[in-house]
């Protein structure tokens, strides 16, 4: 069980949702602009088996704490047999739950939402949900998502950069930055982009 590895996993489905042929080291670079330094509490929303959770653990180092939620269990186990083997130090807290829902968390410094807000029609309540679970000062939501206007089975609900930075204004972040485009197998391009509030300097 190599921590540095081709995982593919499904963000909360099951599913392959486009991180193919994509590794470690990608994952971590598509994150790292966002998180300004190590430590403090995140959560990874619709971890699967854990992709981006891995990345979070590289980035944030062994002082952080880390949620990761998701409604499949036997993902989350797995994810916890390779945090144990590539991070050990790190604390990980699963929760097997729906994060449209209401979530007994404390207040996050970040939250990471990969390739998972497509799957819900009503995009911005569940954005204003997510938002109401990071400390009211300073907390930083990550997102990554194909930047394509046209839905697909797989990708139902769609949410390129600009429609993104256009819904984080609405739901009242006062920063969006685009952080790293990279070309996908599975659609044409994948973004990762970092929103928080007027509280930060960025």
């Amino acid at each position: 069980m190599p921590c540095v590895s081709a995982i593919v996993t499904g963000r909360g489905t099951g599913t392959e949702k486009g991180t193919a042929g994509m590794d470690h080291t990608d994952h971590v670079a598509l994150l790292r602009g966002g998180i300004p330094s190590g430590g403090g509490v995140w959560a990874d929303l619709g971890a699967g088996a854990g992709a981006f959770t891995l990345a979070l653990a590289d980035l944030l180092g062994p002082d952080a704490q880390i949620y990761a939620i998701d409604r499949d269990a036997q993902a989350l186990r797995a994810l916890e047999q390779r945090m144990q083997v590539c991070f050990p130090a790190t604390t990980l807290y699963t929760l097997v739950a729906d994060y449209t829902r209401p979530l007994a968390l404390p207040p996050l410094d970040g939250v990471v939402c990969a390739n998972t807000l497509h799957f819900h029609r009503h995009t911005e309540q569940v954005v204003r949900l997510v938002r109401g679970c990071l400390r009211p000062a300073g907390g930083r939501l990550l997102i990554v998502e194909y930047n394509v206007d046209q839905g697909t089975p797989w990708v139902p609900h769609p949410l390129p950069f600009r429609a993104w930075e256009m819904l984080a204004g609405r739901v009242g972040f006062a920063h969006t930055r685009l952080l790293v485009r990279r070309p996908s197998r599975f659609l044409r391009e994948i973004y990762s982009a970092v929103s928080w509030d007027a509280a930060q300097d960025g």
